[in-house]
């Protein structure tokens, strides 16, 4: 055995997409030393609860959405927890953390995952400012949105209406979301069913003020009003900044890879250069990655729907193991990867379930039921069908999956 050889394949990022490689790793027979670098103190959890059951259920904590340590990680597994990655040179296959450590690698997997966007003025330092990624981020809110609080949320998207909702369902006095979309979910869901959530967060005393900005904050120490671009001032003592996300790839800078909009890799995960080489023992996985998806077209795209994780890290465990054996790593390289995306969301009693990239729309139709109650509306780019979303309705949205099988012009 070499130096190298001996060398663990090290996963940068303590996340879902990061542990579902190791479990494929591991299912694919590769038993040799793996080291998870992760940013947070936490093991491997789950996030979608951290703006659902997690913010609404006093108590919760680690322990309730932590993914279970198979019993193949058990052995010969390090963690190194609380310290994110700082640099990577391939040429030495070496990670540099923020401490200064060196780790050294066999094959790298980079799941570091997307960070929220920053609030887009100066906040001066006033408390009462949160976003939502992490537990620490959940727990910190939580104990924010207590009975009574005026609250602002900058953002329409998924993370801010379904904070939106929990705020008022714990007795906020105000909730208010500002968003510079015309109407709430808009990229996402289209505009028939982002007006429906629209009217169903207002029934629930939702105030929305969209097509509007944040100009300034007023307040000392804390948050206590916010003005808005269009002059109107907000009173407030939690504001949650739901903008967005971006890749954590700045550790990448300098490293020779395509770290433009999330790592650009191929089929089998491998990362791509800048030159448009591949670099066989370094992969992506996860919300970082960045591919095309033969189902809808041959753009490369970052993809943050919740099942991406695991189809990621399934592909990339099977080409890792492949490529650690010596064994010919182009029919897994060289075979579709056509992971269908698929999201959730719970607000109130409203239950939306999606499939596809909606977002690709440019136009939308009810097929099944009213907005109203319950009902399926279709997604199309052109005459293709791109994506399908329900409110309620499971069973005949769960339908369109395998009308998603087939190639684009034939559904």
């Amino acid at each position: 055995m070499t130096d190298a050889d001996a060398r663990p394949v090290l996963i940068v990022g303590a996340s879902m997409a990061g542990l579902r490689t190791a479990e494929n790793l591991r299912r694919a027979g590769y038993a040799g030393p793996i080291t998870f670098l992760g940013a947070e103190p936490h093991a491997p959890y789950n996030r979608p609860p951290l703006s659902k059951e997690l913010l609404q259920t006093e108590g919760q904590g680690h322990a309730d959405v932590a993914f279970p340590i198979r019993s193949a990680l058990e052995e010969n597994v390090e963690w190194v927890l609380g310290r994110a990655a700082a640099s990577l040179d391939t040429e030495r296959q070496v990670v540099v953390d923020e401490t200064g450590a060196e780790h050294p690698y066999r094959a790298l997997v980079i799941a570091t995952g997307l960070r929220p966007k920053p609030l887009p003025i100066d906040d001066h330092g006033l408390t009462g400012v949160h976003v939502l990624r992490t537990l620490d981020d959940a727990v910190a809110l939580r104990q924010a949105l207590r009975p009574g609080a005026n609250v602002v949320i900058l953002g329409s998207g998924f993370i801010g209406c379904e904070i939106a909702a929990t705020a008022a369902k714990a007795g906020a006095a105000t909730v208010s979301v500002v968003s510079q979309s015309r109407i709430p979910l808009e990229r996402a869901l289209g505009p028939l069913l982002g007006a429906e959530v629209r009217r169903r967060h207002e029934a629930h005393g939702v105030r929305f003020f969209c097509e509007n900005g944040l100009f300034g904050l007023v307040g000392d120490p804390g948050v206590e009003r916010v003005i808005l671009t269009s002059g109107v001032m907000l009173e407030c003592d939690v504001l949650v900044v739901a903008i967005g996300s971006d890749a954590n790839t700045e550790w990448l800078e300098g490293s020779g890879l395509d770290a433009s909009d999330g790592v650009l890799v191929n089929g089998g995960l491998q990362a791509v250069r800048a030159d448009g080489t591949v670099l066989e023992n370094v992969y992506a996985v996860g919300d970082v990655a960045r591919y095309p998806n033969p189902l809808f077209d041959e753009v490369a795209r970052r993809v943050e729907h919740w099942n991406l994780p695991t189809e990621t890290g399934k592909r990339a465990g099977q080409v890792l193991a492949a490529h650690l054996r010596g064994d010919d790593c182009a029919p897994i390289v060289e075979a579709p990867f056509a992971p269908l995306p698929s999201f959730w969301s719970d607000q109130y009693d409203m239950h939306l379930l999606a499939f596809g990239m909606t977002y690709l729309a440019d136009r939308s139709e009810v097929v099944a039921g009213t907005l109203e109650d319950e009902c399926v509306v279709e997604y199309y780019r052109g005459d293709e069908l791109v994506g399908v979303c329900g409110i309620g309705m499971r069973g005949a949205v769960q339908g369109y999956r395998s009308r998603f099988a087939r190639p684009v012009a034939a559904r």
